[in-house]
């Protein structure tokens, strides 16, 4: 049964109640441009409710469509893979989930190799599988080529002028797009936003925007499009509102499959900066008054008028100010708004706000008082409707009208007076203010202030008013709450004030402020003038009469010894007030006490009450044991410290606070006073130890032991215990620095330092304990890396009073200088000269003796050198005739040979003994006569196991002739084929030729010779044929002969 029928059978058994769950995504091709913001939806449906579905985003890239790339999951934080984990990090790649079914994939800033098939998975939430769990959309990523360009320029118009500016928008995209351009303007406040004149929608339709729709059905505003990418604004009789920045904008749109627009990239070009100057429409503003000089009860007019043409026409809002206080607005409308502080005096009939005429407005106060003495300005705003509906608002202010009310004379005269002008702290301060009316019909009431003698603002303290009524300040109504104050009019002229307990805070000087009322015909009361009187108070501290010192008589003690410290406190005031002392202490730098850092910490303290109260000390501290007593007279407090360890040692301080019960029931500290430092120094036993520094130099063979030994003739105690450190120093140079071989604490701990492990002696190195005093450094298998100075380094170490190892002290022992070296060069080679000659196809036999050599472990590398004759010229240089290196490989020596190794190789070499090495030269010819030698090179193994040359020799000089044979003709001719041919193959044919023409010769002389023998009785001459011998193997050469008797 196949797994589509299991489904099947699956689902049909779950019955209809189990939904098919569907996984849908943006349908694509998405084709996005580089750079952009790019959103891809994802739904899933058909999953059991109530579950939050979970996203999971992954790519196929089309170089590899078969690998998976996972990007970002909202179930899983580290779900990317590394080509996509740090945009995830920078939130440059994210999931927004909008709800618990459906998600936006969004990459904020689109890379070309972001272009792929994009999966959405969504895990399995039901239980059971039934339906699809994934859904793909391609992406494809094109350039940005979108190009938006125009002049960046400040042009300056008049209402009135037209106009124009250009923009270029240019595009190269190979996908079908489309492009929307517009021209916006921003208005000189920044916070507006930009308006739209006019813009080509995508869809090649023209729409201008809300405030320019007017203007442009009337064409003064147009957009025409004068060439393949050059859009054109025009607007004609510029306005005031068109002035700001302009600028032109372009959008490039492409349809996606379910055939909605995208917008993929908005640019925008340079600005323009255009300046309108409007026409004339100003006006001007003054106010006129009859004087500027008024008594308090008399009538104040104002008029503003306002010289502009049209002003029936225009809209003009005037506001009147007096001295920054807003006191009317009347609008276009000509209906009045008060200022807070002017409704009332309205409502009673003293103010009256009028507009006489479209140009002319009234301002009129009746009864002055002395408050309206000031400056009076009147402000006119015009606002003018421009044609897009917008207002604009101009504002013009009249010159400062300064107009002087003149109060109603008052010949009130005040005093003040106290019980001391110095108080002591705790003693009352009275206080008595003494004032005299102008008139029996006047009231007084009084106002006291306080400030310091530092020049401080005055502060409200208390107040009388005229019916008796006591005010507190701000700052003193809680004292006054606890009847600290006292305020009283003793008679009717007199005011007396009261502070019961003197405070330091409270010196400085003191104001009263004596204010006479006038009761007006409607019975309101109207102030006519006022006095003050300043005086000046001193509160002297009984802080300033509070000492305390510290005292020690051993400054400085030794480990395991005790002292003390002495507090003095003398107080010169009330003795029944409250002393708390503490014992301060702050550990010397580097201390093992401190905690972190060398500050002062409370040790103890002696509270008010009498407890002792130790303070808190770091974590990991002890307790230092320390006592605190004080004398019967309170002013002696002494604190013992025993059995003084390191963390004893530090700076003391004694501090001691002053205390004083509130008229509240609280305590106030009213003096606070810390002696001087206490310097104690817990010293170290002088310390005994030394080292022996005797020098001595040391010659070692390599692979050798060295052995260095460090002695200590003395130390501070038999308890001491040592640690040792072990130095070297590379070089033969003083100042060269010393490195750590390695380190033997006094705990028997053991470990290496960088030389030790830079050099590889971790395992060659050897430390030991010969005796309480002695200690030896052993180095096997030494190397000459190991050459150099070497020394000792002993810390001393005793246990403190707390149980504690210390460090006393250290010496440095003398130097021993180690020099390891190679063992000494004994290699020979026989030098002897030999001339030795040999017939050519003979063999060449060089030997090459090593009579001595500089250790039996030695190896060595053989090389043969032939100087040829002819080449014992200046600066010729020697040929390789054969090497053999130290590991025995044939052409692994110090040259390379010239005829190369192999089975038809001329060359023999071989090993007779262990320092005789012979080679031979087969079939000598006359290239191997010259000079011949061998070079030795003598290996030997360090003990790190790497071979190195230690010393190379030259033999003497074999000097090699090759004697040539000499040619003979069967040689010759066996050795040339075109002579071979020619003198057994081609005689043939001629000799056949000539043979006939012989026996042509003889058979015509034949006949002829009977005809014409017996003519002088001689017989004819007769040539026998001639006799040949051939060898075709060609051992011997062929031979030719004409035998004796062949005439007949």
């Amino acid at each position: 049964m196949g797994f589509p029928t299991l489904l099947l059978v699956c689902a049909l058994l779950a019955g209809p109640g189990l939904a098919k769950r569907v996984v849908s995504v943006q349908g694509g091709p998405l084709v996005r441009m580089e750079g952009s913001h790019v959103t891809i939806w994802c739904n899933v449906t058909g999953y059991k409710e109530g579950v939050e579905q979970d996203f999971e985003w992954s790519v196929y890239m089309p170089s590899a469509p078969d690998r998976e790339i996972r990007i970002v999951s909202t179930s899983q934080s580290n779900y990317a893979y590394s080509v996509y984990a740090q945009r995830i990090n920078r939130k440059e790649i994210y999931i927004e989930r909008l709800s618990g079914d459906s998600a936006l994939l969004h990459i904020t800033k689109l890379e070309a190799k972001d272009m792929g098939q994009f999966e959405c998975y969504t895990p399995n939430t039901d239980g059971a599988y039934l339906g699809s769990y994934s859904a793909k959309t391609n992406l494809i990523v094109i350039p940005d080529t979108l190009s938006v360009t125009a002049e960046a320029q400040t042009l300056d118009k008049v209402e009135g002028d037209m106009l124009q500016l250009s923009c270029e928008v240019t595009r190269l995209t190979s996908q079908h797009t489309h492009l929307s351009v517009g021209w916006y303007l921003r208005s000189p406040d920044p916070s507006s936003p930009p308006q739209d004149l006019v813009s080509l929608s995508r869809d090649f339709v023209l729409r201008p925007g809300a405030p320019y729709r007017q203007r442009f059905t009337s064409g003064d505003v147009r957009l025409d499009k004068i060439s393949s990418a050059t859009y054109r604004l025009t607007i004609y009789k510029l306005q005031p509102a068109d002035q700001g920045v302009v600028y032109c904008e372009a959008a490039e749109w492409i349809q996606d499959p379910d055939r909605s627009w995208y917008a993929m990239v908005r640019k925008q070009s340079d600005k323009t900066t255009v300046k309108v100057q409007p026409t004339d429409r100003d006006f001007s503003i003054q106010v006129n008054t009859d004087r500027r000089a008024y008594m308090a009860g008399e009538a104040l007019e104002l008029r503003c008028s306002i010289d502009a043409q049209n002003v029936a026409d225009r809209y003009f809002s005037v506001s009147w100010v007096f001295s920054s206080t807003p006191v009317a607005v009347v609008g276009p409308n000509g209906v009045p708004s008060l200022g807070t502080d002017y409704v009332e005096r309205e409502a009673v009939g003293q103010l009256t706000v009028r507009k006489e005429s479209p140009s002319v407005h009234l301002l009129k106060l009746r009864h002055l008082k002395a408050e309206d003495a000031g400056k009076y300005i009147c402000r006119v705003t015009e606002r003018e409707k421009t044609p897009t509906g917008d207002f604009i608002d101009r504002s013009k202010r009249s010159r400062n009208v300064q107009i002087t009310v003149q109060p109603l004379k008052s010949n009130i005269t005040v005093w003040l007076s106290s019980n001391s002008s110095e108080v002591q702290e705790g003693d009352p301060i009275s206080l008595t203010c003494s004032g005299r009316g102008s008139s029996s019909r006047s009231g007084l009431s009084v106002s006291w202030e306080w400030k310091d003698g530092h020049g401080g603002a005055w502060q409200e303290l208390a107040s009388l008013d005229r019916d008796g009524t006591v005010g507190m300040g701000p700052s003193y109504r809680e004292r006054g709450s606890y009847g600290e104050i006292g305020l009283e009019r003793s008679r009717s002229e007199a005011f007396s004030l009261t502070l019961h307990h003197a405070l330091p805070a409270d010196e400085g000087q003191y104001r009263c402020t004596v204010t006479e009322w006038l009761q007006a015909p409607d019975r309101s009361w109207e102030k006519i003038g006022w006095q003050t009187a300043v005086k000046p108070l001193t509160v002297k501290a009984v802080e300033s009469s509070f000492f305390v010192s510290a005292s020690s008589r051993t400054p400085s003690v030794t480990y395991g010894d005790s002292f003390d410290l002495q507090c003095i406190v003398k107080p010169r005031h009330n003795p029944r007030a409250p002393v708390a002392v503490t014992w301060r202490f702050q550990p010397h730098e580097g201390s093992v006490s401190t905690g972190g850092g060398a500050e002062f910490r409370d040790l103890v303290t002696l509270t008010r009450e009498g407890t002792l109260r130790w303070g808190e000390l770091p974590a990991g501290v002890a307790m230092m044991r320390a006592s605190l007593d004080r004398s019967a007279s309170n002013s002696n407090f002494r604190l013992s410290v025993s059995r003084a360890g390191q963390r004893e040692g530090g700076t003391y301080q004694c501090s001691a606070q002053l205390w004083r019960r509130n008229y509240d029931s609280t305590w106030t500290k009213i003096g606070n006073r810390t002696s001087n430092l206490l310097g104690i120094n817990v010293l170290k036993p002088v310390s005994k130890l030394r080292v022996l520094k005797s020098n001595q130099s040391l010659w070692f063979v390599e692979d050798s032991r060295v052995r260095v030994n460090c002695s200590i003739t003395s130390q501070t105690s038999p308890d001491s215990q040592h640690t040792v450190l072990w130095y070297a120093r590379k070089g033969s140079e003083p100042d060269s620095t010393p490195e750590l071989l390695l380190k033997i604490n006094h705990a028997a701990g053991f470990e290496y330092g960088t030389y030790a492990e830079e050099e590889r002696l971790k395992s060659r190195v050897q430390s030991e304990r010969l005796s309480p005093r002695m200690y030896g450094l052993t180095l096997h298998r030494a190397e000459t890396s190991d050459s150099g100075t070497y020394y000792c380094q002993v810390e001393e170490w005793l246990l403190d009073p707390e149980g504690a190892w210390y460090h006393l002290a250290h010496d440095t022992s003398g130097f021993t200088q180690v020099a390891v070296m190679q063992p000494e060069v004994r290699l020979q080679v026989e030098e002897a000269e030999s001339n030795v000659t040999v017939s050519e196809e003979g063999s060449i036999r060089l030997g090459c003796s090593i009579p001595s050599q500089s250790s039996r472990d030695s190896r060595f590398s053989v090389s043969w050198y032939i100087l040829r004759e002819g080449g014992a010229g200046e600066g010729a240089e020697p040929q390789c005739v054969f090497s053999i290196g130290h590991d025995a490989v044939f052409g692994n020596g110090n040259c390379s040979p010239a005829e190369p190794p192999g089975p038809n190789s001329r060359l023999s070499f071989e090993r007779t003994t262990s320092d005789l090495y012979s080679l031979t030269i087969q079939r000598a010819g006359p290239g191997d006569a010259g000079s011949y030698y061998c070079h030795v090179e003598e290996w030997l193994l360090n003990p790190r196991n790497a071979w190195y040359r230690l010393a190379t020799n030259n033999s003497g000089v074999t000097i090699v002739n090759v004697q040539q044979k000499v040619p003979s003709l069967q040689s010759v001719v066996c050795s040339n084929d075109s002579l071979f041919y020619f003198v057994f193959f081609y005689p043939f044919p001629i000799f056949g030729i000539l043979l006939i023409a012989l026996l042509l010769v003889r058979y015509k002389a034949r006949h002829a010779g009977r005809n014409q023998e017996g003519k002088n009785g001689a017989p004819l001459l007769w040539i026998k044929e001639p006799h040949l011998n051939y060898s075709p193997t060609c051992l011997e050469p062929p031979a030719l002969s004409l035998h004796p008797g062949s005439v007949e």
